[in-house]
């Protein structure tokens, strides 16, 4: 089975009714791999958009963290140094600590997809992990960084 990172943007997504079911038929046969600051970083997003997207934000945040199918990393102090040490040695891109954290998780984990509408993972240059886009949908191999129920 093949393991995808999943980045906030695919947490929006299955919130969103419309993009929920592509979402489903797309991964069938996928992993997904996130990261407990993805999950910060959804629910903050979700919090400006009324009490019933809040809602709908906490139950797919559950799900995935009891998801068999979803692997959720914890924030270790580790993870959090080695975010930060990746944020402060690439002052001229616009990341994100969420962002630095999650291309430390990527890169740790040996996947090479991520699952996102993200522009920072696009500045990796020659050998870049692959992300899904199809119009608002993610299903079509692009480059991008290199170093609900479900």
């Amino acid at each position: 089975m093949t393991a995808i990172f999943a980045d906030t943007f695919y947490g929006v997504a299955l919130t969103n009714v419309r993009d929920s079911a592509q979402f489903s038929r797309s991964l069938s046969s996928a992993s997904l791999v996130t990261t407990e600051p993805v999950l910060i970083e959804y629910l903050d997003y979700s919090a400006a958009w009324g009490p019933e997207f809040r809602l709908m934000a906490s139950a797919s945040a559950n799900s995935m963290v009891s998801s068999s199918s979803v692997k959720v990393l914890p924030l270790t102090a580790e993870l959090f140094e080695a975010g930060v040490d990746l944020y402060a040695a690439r002052p001229d891109k616009g990341y994100s600590l969420t962002d630095c954290t999650s291309m430390v998780a990527m890169r740790r984990q040996g996947l090479s997809q991520a699952l996102t509408n993200d522009q920072h993972f696009d500045q990796g240059g020659p050998g870049a992990l692959s992300r899904f886009v199809e119009g608002d949908f993610l299903t079509v191999p692009r480059p991008c960084f290199r170093n609900g129920k479900f």
